[in-house]
């Protein structure tokens, strides 16, 4: 455990009560850090040591803000929730969900602070429990969620909230937003973690075939059912069971599924024998259930029992600035053996002002088609679809980068600078010229 003393002032805590905090929190598997009511780091475990720190860049007695954004002010000067001005606030814990520069490089962290009290009800000192996020990336990957704008992290930061519980979750947005993959991070993320993941597309099955994929049958039990076959729900005993496009459930199937997430039991077709379920639900849907209930066409018994914790995911244009991160992803996994390709410039450019109606998986199909022209491994704007290009030509590099956007920029960007500025859409000369203009060089 690492400690410093530092320069008394009126809020600083007496040695003994740092002293206490040391003892307490080297038995913590979490990594964790004492803050004083300065933003100085007092005190660090052996966890955080070992997952956030850095031989050659010393902590103790540093901002924290200059440690995990290298930024030069606090967070909620920076643009994003300071959990320390809310504790302070509240004079209770606050959790957030930051994005650290980590000797790995960006990370999602989930950040909780407890204020510590003296006596007189004087804020001391702060204890943070730092938790590192592996359900998403800040930076490309080969797979999962990737992401790093606010749009993104909110999401994010309610997908960790009630993973670790059993509510059932409702994932909504428009096709194309990654649901599954939020689905899939969710019961990752679960108790449940260890076992199946089970997908129901409920996206046109009749409602005798619905029922027969759910609850499965016996062998007789119609024409065709040769053998006895177990149903999704049996499958899904003991994991988690993901009811993609629940608005396309048949009405008059709404009720036995009800009955299913109410009761736990069900009967498979032709039986009469009542089986028991064990499985947590993450249902998603792009369609607007409200108002289908209006209309008579989704049980509101129903809606109110899928819905316990609503997730809205945000569209691809409110995410402008994971787009290059899930470009570079995309094509990253293009598989082993397999040439590497770039984005030029203006390319990330025009993917960055174009609308993107289908979401995610609109921009994967552009960029696959897009890698069939790059046959010098860079993908042009010449490549893209007729869409991504039918724009006025703009560039990123119109949109002013402040000192602060510039900063997050490079604390959260894991590359050359020649790669950063390719993508903030500018040239290297232009990516010098404006850190040196504000000192960031």
């Amino acid at each position: 455990m690492k400690t410093f003393q530092p320069t008394p002032t009126n809020a600083v805590p007496p040695p003994d009560q740092v002293q206490s905090l040391v003892s307490f929190l080297e038995h913590e598997p979490n990594p964790m850090i004492v803050l004083d009511p300065d933003y100085n780091i007092l005190a660090a475990n052996t966890a955080y040591q070992r997952q956030f720190g850095s031989a050659d860049k010393p902590f103790i007695g540093h901002k924290c803000y200059q440690i995990s954004h290298h930024y030069d002010v606090p967070c909620d000067q920076a643009g994003e929730n300071c959990p320390m001005k809310k504790a302070q606030e509240m004079r209770g814990p606050d959790r957030v969900l930051h994005i650290h520069h980590t000797p790995r490089g960006p990370e999602h962290v989930d950040v909780e602070l407890r204020p510590i009290l003296d006596e007189h009800g004087v804020i001391t000192a702060y204890v943070e429990r730092l938790t590192l996020v592996r359900s998403a990336s800040a930076r490309p990957s080969d797979e999962g969620l990737v992401g790093c704008s606010p749009a993104f992290n909110l999401a994010l930061s309610e997908l960790q909230r009630v993973a670790p519980s059993m509510l059932p979750v409702l994932l909504l947005g428009e096709s194309g937003t990654g649901k599954e993959l939020f689905a899939r991070a969710v019961h990752e993320t679960s108790e449940r973690a260890a076992g199946p993941f089970v997908v129901v597309d409920c996206s046109g099955l009749t409602e005798t075939l619905f029922e027969s994929e759910l609850f499965g049958h016996e062998k007789g039990a119609f024409t065709g059912a040769v053998t006895r076959k177990p149903g999704l729900v049996e499958t899904a005993q003991g994991g988690t069971l993901f009811l993609d496009e629940i608005g396309d459930v048949p009405l008059a199937m709404q009720v036995k599924l009800l009955r299913l997430i109410e009761s736990s039991t069900y009967r498979r077709v032709g039986s009469v024998e009542t089986c028991h379920a064990n499985f947590r639900l993450i249902a998603a849907t792009h369609k607007p259930l409200e108002k289908m209930m209006e209309k008579g066409e989704f049980r509101q018994d129903l809606y109110y029992r899928i819905s316990a914790f609503p997730i809205h995911l945000p569209p691809l244009r409110n995410r402008v600035e994971d787009i290059g991160l899930l470009a570079n992803s995309f094509l990253q996994r293009g598989g082993a053996g397999k040439r590497r390709l770039t984005l030029d410039p203006e390319a990330l450019a025009r993917l960055q002002q174009y609308p993107w109606p289908g979401n995610i998986r609109e921009l994967r199909n552009a960029l696959e088609r897009a890698s069939l022209f790059a046959d010098d491994g860079v993908i042009r704007a010449v490549h893209l679809p007729q869409a991504c290009v039918a724009l006025p030509p703009q560039t990123v590099a119109s949109t002013p980068l402040d000192s602060n956007t510039l900063a997050q920029a490079l604390a959260t960007f894991k590359g050359t600078r020649s790669e950063l500025a390719r993508h903030l859409g500018i040239s290297d000369r232009t990516l010098y010229r404006r850190l040196k203009e504000q000192g960031l060089a």
